[in-house]
């Protein structure tokens, strides 16, 4: 090969690898940043830009929203208590200038701010609130890394409590808490049943007392309810205490009755008129 030839061939190779060093390719989701000799020369849209090759530095920030798990976070409440907390962040970046200016790596700074700002807002409530209460926590955690990344040209949108571990010790004591709570109100519920149901019966009691028909009634509905399981006891209900009292009120006028319809040489007899002879007293003298 020619002298001419090679000469050709290395300048179309230079032009080449210039040419792919000029092109540069930005991403509809994405925003170039330029550094030329160090300098901001500004930023570039998405589409097709060229550059100068070594002079100019194009930084391609990705504006889409990165998902980053905060690790979990072994963290001492409020009232003494350790726990373990995991969470995640999600972020956006909204100025790729400051994001490339003002830090060095975004995703890893961050990371770390979160780690340190969940650690520090866990770490202010008590356990109870941190369980109940992941709401006001995520906002308050959002709020104060939104105070730090704003400096940098990131947004924070959302920051949740994914995890929480406690010891065992507690899972069994929070358990027992929980069991005993619901026992207490089912015994308060029982109660309340019992209350209800005894006012109920007086009512009904009131209403048997003014109609003595009703009770019979309810007595035919109960025999009703015991033939319907089809067994061969028969129960025939009677009101105990006014069974009694008529037992007692008919003994009476079966006594009287049979005291009118006696003889009087009975009732007479009765009363030891007639003794034995040998039992007689002497007559008088004279």
């Amino acid at each position: 090969m020619s002298t001419p030839a090679i000469v050709l061939l290395v300048v179309a190779l230079l032009v080449v690898v210039g040419l792919a060093l000029a092109v540069k390719v930005v991403k509809q989701y994405e925003k170039g940043v330029l550094l030329r000799v160090g300098r901001l020369r500004g930023t570039r849209d998405p589409g097709l830009q060229i550059i100068i090759p070594v002079i100019d530095v194009l930084t391609r920030v990705s504006l889409r929203i990165v998902t980053l798990p905060i690790q979990s976070q072994g963290i001492i409440t409020r009232d003494n208590v350790s726990v373990d907390v995991s969470a995640v962040a999600y972020y956006r970046v909204v100025d790729a200038v400051r994001s490339v200016i003002a830090i060095e790596n975004v995703r890893a700074a961050i990371d770390q701010i979160a780690q340190t700002t969940l650690r520090k807002v866990v770490g202010q409530h008590m356990l109870d609130e941190i369980l109940t209460e992941t709401d006001r926590i995520n906002v308050d955690i959002r709020e104060i890394l939104d105070v730090t990344t704003g400096e940098w040209g990131v947004e924070v949108t959302l920051v949740e409590l994914k995890d929480i571990q406690l010891p065992e010790s507690m899972k069994r004591a929070m358990a027992r808490q929980a069991e005993a709570e619901r026992e207490k109100r089912a015994k308060i519920i029982n109660a309340e049943g019992e209350h209800l149901a005894a006012a109920a019966l007086g009512d009904a009691s009131d209403v048997m007392m003014a109609h003595p028909v009703a009770l019979q009634l309810r007595n035919l509905q109960t025999l009703v309810e015991l033939g319907v399981d089809k067994n061969s006891t028969v129960v025939f209900p009677a009101p105990l205490m006014s069974t009694i009292g008529e037992i007692g009120a008919f003994l009476a006028r079966e006594s009287a009755a049979a005291a009118r319809r006696a003889p009087l040489g009975s009732r007479a007899s009765a009363r030891g008129a007639v003794r034995p002879r040998h039992l007689r007293p002497p007559p008088p003298p004279g």
